[in-house]
């Protein structure tokens, strides 16, 4: 679509063009001449929208804050759940995974070797010496806001504590390595460089995402990868990156009962944590984490 100089821009922003997107548009077509990836209009958000997804993470930080205050030995999963869940709506929120494509609860929480998509239970007791993942998605007037934290319950086993350190490093590298108009391969490649250097697999199966607008949204955020390749990371995109990192091999299986949970193939352990991430003209903002 062609739009002039003086005509509202497409974002939304109800600027003048030459005031908003022009510049913006010229320099992705100027790349994508060159034979490079560009990001779509449809993911770039603008400044409205970036607000409303700010607004969201911050129920979906209190939901986390909350379950880290609160989290302990001899508690069960559903009790987490019921935690959040409240917290969500109390602050007019809503959960994002409750019922998506048929999930049951309010956040995902993975033990151990269940690498994600765990589904709370009362049958579930946290343990002495576990590691849990708990993924937490939130709406707030339609805007979307995603994170997860992993937790060491009690005593922990130095395996298990390397490996939630060295998936949180994984994490940093991953968001050091989004610069703005750099490359979406950028993300992948350090990721796996220092999970693999330090003698842990990436998981392939799962990624990161687009979002804000939706639950899950472009591009696709691979964790594994080539630097200067994939998608230019314009300013404006809002995803997140969450490295699924397992002590052994990278294979995983679906639990047949339940559909969801992922389990590591070989039973090493796992470990993820998530942020989600707005790509600015200067470098990046953490919204949720």
């Amino acid at each position: 679509m062609i739009i002039s100089r003086n005509e509202k821009c497409w974002c939304g922003s109800g600027l003048k063009y030459k005031n908003c997107h022009l510049n913006f548009d010229k320099r992705l077509a100027t790349l994508k001449q060159q034979g490079y990836i560009v990001p779509t209009r449809n993911i770039i958000k603008n400044k409205e929208q970036i607000e409303g997804i700010r607004k969201s993470a911050k129920i979906n930080n209190g939901v986390l804050d909350l379950i880290s205050e609160n989290i302990k030995e001899g508690m069960n999963t559903e009790e987490i759940n019921k935690l959040a869940h409240e917290y969500t709506i109390s602050h007019g929120g809503v959960p994002a995974t409750l019922n998506y494509d048929g999930f049951p609860k309010s956040i995902c929480t993975s033990i151990n070797d269940e690498v994600c998509h765990g589904i709370p239970s009362k049958d579930v007791v946290l343990k002495n010496g576990d590691i849990i993942n708990v993924d937490a998605t939130t709406i707030l007037n339609g805007y979307y806001s995603d994170a997860s934290r992993m937790f060491m319950i009690g005593e922990v086993s130095d395996e298990a504590k390397k490996i939630v350190e060295i998936t949180k490093d994984c994490l940093n590298k991953g968001i050091e390595a989004v610069k703005p108009w750099g490359f979406l391969g950028d993300i992948g490649a350090a990721i796996q460089e220092y999970a693999e250097s330090n003698g842990y697999s990436v998981v392939k199966d799962f990624g990161g995402h687009g979002v804000g607008l939706d639950i899950h949204e472009e591009p696709f955020i691979f964790h594994f990868g080539t630097r200067g390749t994939e998608m230019i990371l314009a300013p404006g995109m809002v995803f997140t990156i969450e490295p699924m990192i397992n002590g052994g091999s990278h294979e995983i299986f679906i639990d047949e009962d339940n559909g969801w949970t992922a389990f590591t193939a070989d039973g090493s352990l796992s470990a993820q944590w998530e942020h989600t991430i707005l790509v600015t003209e200067e470098g990046i903002e953490i919204i949720s984490k």
